[in-house]
């Protein structure tokens, strides 16, 4: 597990430091493998119509309800080196 949580935690780093910016879809990705991995499965009220970026995360965090924390890890990892230039 150390291994796993150092390569996040370098994922996370790559990730403020990608050479183009990902389109909505995908941000939507690493804050939903993101949230999931450091906070576990979505929790608490879906906010309304008037937060729409709220509302968008919320969704995406909620669609992968019941991934454990580090497969959530890996597929965060993989999703960024993907993403490297």
């Amino acid at each position: 597990m150390a291994d796993i949580q150092a390569s996040f935690e370098a994922a996370m780093a790559a990730s403020k430091t990608l050479s183009e910016r990902p389109d909505n879809s995908t941000l939507l990705q690493i804050y939903a493998l993101y949230k999931q991995a450091t906070a576990g499965d979505a929790e608490g009220k879906r906010p309304g119509f008037g937060d729409m970026v709220g509302r968008a995360k919320y969704d995406a965090w909620a669609a992968i309800k019941g991934t454990g924390k580090e497969d959530a890890m890996q597929r965060y990892i993989a999703l960024i080196e993907s993403l490297k230039g």
